[in-house]
């Protein structure tokens, strides 16, 4: 049984300050010393960034869409365990999910399958006794979703605010917490969103201390303690990386980190771990040579053509990769690492390995994805089925080689990605916990190297 307390952080709309208001609780619970879980609803690496700082541990995500709804609690339950509290920020308005599938993967499916209440953040900014209206609606949609309280935000002064309280007064829901307008606090955006973590470091520490300020002076910490404390008891077990035990070596496995490549899941490396796996985690942008004894290499996603440059010009890692994935070593490469891999990025020579050029596009390219496996690789044996997501502005010309890693079923039908030698490379991002057979094989082939 699994009884942390827990909240789910939700909106009508995007933009409301659920990420404001979620990394400013997760700040302000630890600083009063509780050991605080970090969630995500979602695909969305950034926030989990700016959650683990907040928190001080991985910030992880739940996807039902990418990993099942099966996994949700329990993946939920790995995360939090030993935790005085769990808080979730959701994605998009309460009720989005998927394109065309109903509920699934949305705030609310999730706060569903964990049980946990609802604090839902309004943009109060533009309304006054209608916030009741909205407030009810979304209260009344699905008997199922418990909405335990309001945190009303972007609130212009006192009389405003009493409007809002007197409105909803009559829907019987409680104000939690109320934040004023104010300058944004600085999270700055650009193609794809925040800014990660990774890139701003003494100033994303300045930023999350700012959140957790505004909500402490702003937000009744002990009232939403109280709300978190009445999610029941959970049935599922904590989710289990752990294979059987392995004897002999352990191949090393060298993770691309740092700034460039900032969008991973913290199960991976578990995943890795638990399947025999050593793994070491490098910078692209600074270390000219692979960890020593790399037998297998893993490139994630994140901003490779923002430091295309830096990239480009650390030439000894660039021919330290394409030596490995010539040796035909395991190497498994999404999106950003796709891009690595190419010949070129936006005119900048990149590692060669794959030959194809990429370049940055207008248009946003994103959504979940469902694929099978075109043919064997040391992901994933021809035929297995997945399901990702695609997240970029960038276009890879030619798209698939001459083997191509995933054959798409939605939104249309195509093929993408290449395989060739040990290489996976694909613009789809993976979560593994849904498919763990894909470390386990990943890391056997590293050891039989």
């Amino acid at each position: 049984m699994v009884s942390v307390p827990r909240l789910v952080i939700a909106a009508p709309a995007s933009n409301s300050g659920k990420t404001t208001v979620a990394t400013g609780l997760m700040a302000a619970f630890a600083a009063r010393g509780l050991a605080v879980s970090p969630h995500k609803v979602g695909p969305d690496y950034i926030d989990p960034g700016y959650h683990s700082l907040a928190t001080g541990r991985p910030g992880r995500n739940l996807d039902a869409y990418m990993c099942g709804t099966d996994l949700v609690a329990p993946l939920f339950a790995h995360g939090s365990a030993g935790c005085d509290l769990a808080v979730v920020e959701g994605v998009m308005g309460l009720y989005d999910g998927a394109s065309g599938q109903g509920e699934l993967a949305s705030t609310a499916q999730v706060a569903k399958l964990l049980k946990a209440p609802v604090v839902l953040v309004v943009d109060a900014s533009s309304q006054s006794r209608s916030v009741a209206a909205l407030v009810h609606g979304f209260a009344s949609w699905d008997p199922q979703v418990r909405i335990g309280g309001v945190i009303l935000n972007k609130v212009a002064s006192d009389r405003h605010e009493a409007l809002l309280r007197d409105a909803l007064d009559e829907s019987g829901l409680p104000v939690l917490g109320v934040l004023r307008r104010a300058p944004q606090v600085a999270t700055p955006s650009r193609h794809l969103g925040l800014v990660p973590v990774a890139e701003r470091q003494g100033d994303a520490v300045d930023a999350v201390r700012a959140m957790g300020e505004r909500v402490r002076a702003g937000c009744d910490l002990d009232a939403l303690m109280a709300l978190a404390r009445t999610a029941p008891a959970l049935p599922d077990a904590p989710w289990e990386p752990a294979y059987a035990v392995v004897e002999g070596p352990r191949p090393v496995v060298a993770v691309a980190g740092g700034a460039a490549f900032t969008f991973a899941y913290a199960e991976h490396a578990e995943l890795l771990t638990a399947a025999g796996a050593e793994v070491v985690v490098f910078d692209p942008l600074r270390d000219e040579k692979l960890p020593v004894g790399t037998a297998g290499l893993v490139i994630g996603g994140g901003f490779p053509e923002v430091y295309a440059p830096e990239l480009s010009a650390n030439e000894p890692l660039r021919r330290a990769v394409t030596e490995l994935a010539l040796s035909g070593a395991p190497v498994a490469a999404e999106c950003a690492g796709l891009l690595y891999l190419a010949r070129e990025l936006d005119g900048r020579p990149m590692c060669g390995v794959l030959d194809a050029e990429a370049r940055m596009s207008e248009r946003l390219t994103l959504g979940y994805r469902q694929a099978v496996a075109v043919s064997d690789s040391p992901l994933a044996v021809a035929g297995t089925r997945m399901r990702g997501h695609e997240f970029h502005r960038t276009v890879l010309e030619p798209g698939a080689g001459a083997t191509p890693a995933w054959g798409m079923h939605q939104p249309e039908r195509r093929v993408e990605g290449y395989v060739q030698r040990g290489v996976h490379a694909s613009y789809l991002h993976t979560h593994w916990a849904a498919t763990p057979s894909v470390a386990q094989r990943f890391v056997e082939h590293c050891r039989v190297r």
